[in-house]
């Protein structure tokens, strides 16, 4: 009987391990057909995107439409546009001034000034003369003041609707995430200081001349905390407004409640030494204890006469700051400088200098980088290290005069070095991520792959925590957890990934929102396309 029961238990193992064997056979198919269809897919996309490649409209809406991962270089009060800062400056009741079009306080008497509401209804010229005053429109026709450059004209608007900006932080979160969603992107980071550093800064008693950077830091200490707290609680308010603005705990949710928001907490270079090494000391802390600030950055003018004199010192203040909070990561505005603005002596080592000092992890903008000494020599080490740039093309255009074959993006992208597409200022720029990538296709002959890799790269690269759903580059082979699972079906509940790949995207935010750009990308590189344009 024991032998009987020995043999068939063997009969069925054999058996089980044939149907095992089978299923995984089937599966292998399955994955494999899978692949298959998805690279035909691809194909197809790209193959149609280099026939309307000539006709920028047709291409235009085909990028919108394509999810395009993270904006991770923008700030917040230039992210959003004119005509929403009048708008709320209308609903505020201030006023502008005819005479130069900016706002201002009420009372608003005629005839000198009028009513934002009142413009907006009666006065299209003085309306149309503000939303210049706040961006950089028509520049490119030649629109604006003729005697202003529009570098200047751009870090002008900021005063100019600053008046809005520092009392609409939630209708400014709601509308930039609104914009987001409008156009497939789905993750932002977001370059914003809480009015709370004011705790930490007004007042201030340190030197400017001190190299003591741990006796500065000891003295900032007992400002700290109380700071943070109310920054963390403005935060609160401020984005629990702006879901609601968006209706998120409705019946009828906006897509903009689907964008996911972090933060970077900037401090300014053209401060003086003190004041700026106490921003620092802020934004670190305040990175270090909300999870929504992923990073830390460094912006302002770069070829402002402080920024340039103090460039050195503000490398050394982070690269101290860096050492005390070593998983605090670090974006840095660098080399954002031609030879327009600034002499070939301040193009030589702002890009080394934050790599090699300060520990930059990405750089923002990076267009002097032809110029730096040892170019050759610090291309290669970001790209070993894999410090990602952050590519502004609208805003080098304006602000550096530097667009088509005298943008570094080729050489970067033959380097090895990753690059990810971001805005910048799009409210300033009247651009957004659609635009970023049109520009890239049109003006730097970028393919439908190559700007795939750069959606898949805004994620890799993204300060998101926990780790990433690729074991090498983006778009290679996936983590083992998650490598059989189908990352293209058309239907998330229909096919949720298996238990493995499950639990590690629970483990992980990029993880996951990396997972959702490639459910995303499938079914945009399975819609059905409009026919190209016959010329």
């Amino acid at each position: 009987m024991n032998a009987a029961r020995a043999g068939l238990a063997l009969i069925l193992a054999i058996a089980a391990a044939g149907a095992g064997a089978r299923e995984r056979a089937a599966d292998d198919g399955g994955a494999a057909q899978r692949a298959r269809s998805d690279r035909d897919a691809e194909a197809a996309t790209a193959a149609y995107f280099e026939r309307i490649r000539a006709q920028p409209p047709q291409l235009r809406a085909l990028l919108q439409a394509m999810p395009k991962g993270g904006d991770l270089h923008s700030h917040l009060s230039g992210a959003v546009y004119a005509e929403d800062y009048l708008r709320w400056a209308g609903e505020d009741g201030l006023c502008l001034l005819r005479e130069n079009a900016h706002l201002a306080e009420p009372p608003c008497a005629a005839p000198a000034r009028a009513t934002v509401a009142e413009a907006a209804r009666s006065d299209l010229p003085l309306y149309g003369r503000a939303i210049d005053a706040m961006s950089v429109r028509g520049y490119e026709r030649g629109g604006g003041d003729p005697l202003l450059p529009v570098h200047q004209r751009f870090f002008s608007a900021f005063d100019r609707f600053r008046p809005v900006s520092r009392r609409r932080v939630a209708d400014m979160l709601a509308a930039v995430r609104a914009i987001a969603a409008g156009e497939n992107t789905q993750y932002l980071e977001i370059m914003h200081l809480p009015s709370a550093a004011r705790d930490v800064l007004d007042g201030l008693e340190l030197p400017d001349d001190s190299d003591d950077f741990a006796a500065m830091a000891a003295a900032l200490q007992p400002r700290l905390a109380p700071a943070l707290a109310r920054a963390r609680a403005e935060l609160d308010a401020d984005e629990a407004r702006a879901a609601a603005l968006l209706g998120c705990a409705g019946a009828a949710p906006a897509a903009g409640c689907t964008i996911e928001l972090r933060y970077q907490a900037p401090a300014t270079r053209t401060h003086a030494p003190a004041r700026t090494f106490a921003t620092m000391a802020f934004a670190f802390a305040l990175a270090e204890a909300d999870p929504r600030f992923v990073g830390v950055n460094l912006l302002g003018p770069e070829h402002h006469p402080r920024a340039l004199r103090d460039y050195a010192l503000h490398m050394r203040m982070l690269a101290f700051f860096k050492q005390r909070h070593p998983r605090t990561k670090l974006s840095l505005h660098a080399g954002e400088l031609s030879a327009e603005l600034a002499p070939p002596r301040d193009l030589r080592d702002h890009i080394g200098q934050a790599v090699a000092v300060a520990g930059a992890e990405r750089i923002g903008h990076g267009v002097a980088i032809a110029g730096e000494d040892g170019a050759d020599a610090l291309l290669r080490r970001m790209a070993r290290q894999r410090i990602a740039v952050e590519i502004n093309l609208s805003s080098n255009a304006a602000i550096l005069g530097v667009a088509g074959a005298a943008h570094p993006l080729a050489l970067y992208r033959a380097a090895g070095v990753p690059v990810v597409l971001s805005t910048d200022d799009q409210g300033v720029l009247r651009s957004d991520l659609s635009g970023e990538y049109l520009r890239a296709a049109l003006d730097q002959g970028l393919d439908y792959r190559a700007l795939k890799r750069i959606a898949r790269d805004s994620l890799q690269y993204a300060f998101l925590p926990g780790a990433s759903l690729w074991q090498g580059e983006a778009g290679g082979a996936r983590v083992a957890a998650c490598a059989a699972a189908d990352a293209s079906s058309r239907d998330d509940a229909a096919q949720p990934p298996a238990p493995a790949c499950a639990a590690f995207l629970r483990g992980s935010d990029k993880a996951r929102a990396q997972w959702r750009l490639e459910r995303e990308l499938a079914r945009f590189e399975r819609a059905p396309r409009l026919p190209a344009s016959v010329r």
